[in-house]
């Protein structure tokens, strides 16, 4: 363990092995950091957070302070950070309140690009990519592998599906399905994000019976709800197309489409 002399660091901090704190970090009581996790210089962590083994969160991040919600009034709510995350500069993580689960969530292995933020009871998976100034809003689902284009703004309550790509600067205020590229103010879908799910190992048939599914979806006249009964009539059946179906029917706040 290396805490440098000017790091402040709370007494009842638990720090597992192999943490190093840098110069002029602010570590507050109720946190704990997982084994050989590096906290930069000038990192503040405040609040009941919780953060795995092997991040790196580099300098002036901010994590677990105060959300910016009119109605938070003090709880004691958390942030929770999985393993094997990198957290560049002047990222903020909010902690959460009451309203939800009161926990801000981050899975492993996580990518979280300089000046992103995000906000209160957000949710994030495995293997999320936020470039450089996104910003995500209060209660937002990130599922897994999604990738979230750099100024991008996402509206609160929005979901965003896995293995998705957002192109940068969009601005998203409806729920993006997985698997989709899209961008745009307000965005629209562009077809599958083909490229990525090839890079994931995705086979041709599953590819295939996705791209069958998003051509009823998205590129016929048909209504919403005849088209997905059509998708489950008549599309290869298989997990990826029925998790395609299941998000956008689950969707309250509609789907950019």
């Amino acid at each position: 363990m290396k805490i440098h002399p000017t790091a402040v660091v709370a007494p009842d901090v638990e720090l597992a092995e192999g943490v190093e704190i840098g110069p002029y970090a602010v570590v507050g009581p109720y946190v704990h950091i997982g084994e050989n996790t590096v906290i930069g210089s000038h990192v503040v962590i405040e609040g009941h957070t919780d953060i795995g083994a092997r991040c790196r969160i580099f300098q002036f991040a901010s994590i677990g302070v105060q959300p910016q919600d009119l109605k938070f009034r003090g709880e004691p709510t958390r942030v929770v950070i999985g393993n094997d995350n990198t957290i560049r500069e002047f990222v903020t993580i909010h902690r959460a309140t009451v309203s939800d689960i009161g926990v801000t969530i981050m899975g492993d292995h996580n990518l979280i690009m300089a000046y992103s933020h995000i906000a209160h009871d957000c949710k994030l998976g495995n293997h999320v990519i936020m470039v450089n100034a996104a910003n995500l809003a209060g209660h937002i689902h990130v599922e897994d592998y999604a990738i979230i284009g750099g100024l991008t703004g996402v509206h609160q309550f929005t979901r965003i599906g896995a293995h998705c790509i957002i192109g940068g600067a969009s601005a998203i205020s409806k729920d993006v399905a997985p698997y989709l590229l899209v961008s745009g103010n307000r965005a629209k879908p562009h077809g599958l994000n083909l490229i990525g799910l090839k890079r994931r190992g995705f086979k041709e048939g599953t590819i295939r019976a996705l791209k069958d599914a998003y051509r009823l979806i998205f590129r016929s006249s048909l209504l919403l709800r005849t088209a997905i009964e059509k998708v489950r009539n008549e599309v290869e059946d298989c997990p990826e197309v029925r998790h395609f179906v299941e998000f956008i029917e689950q969707s309250k706040r509609g789907i950019c489409r």
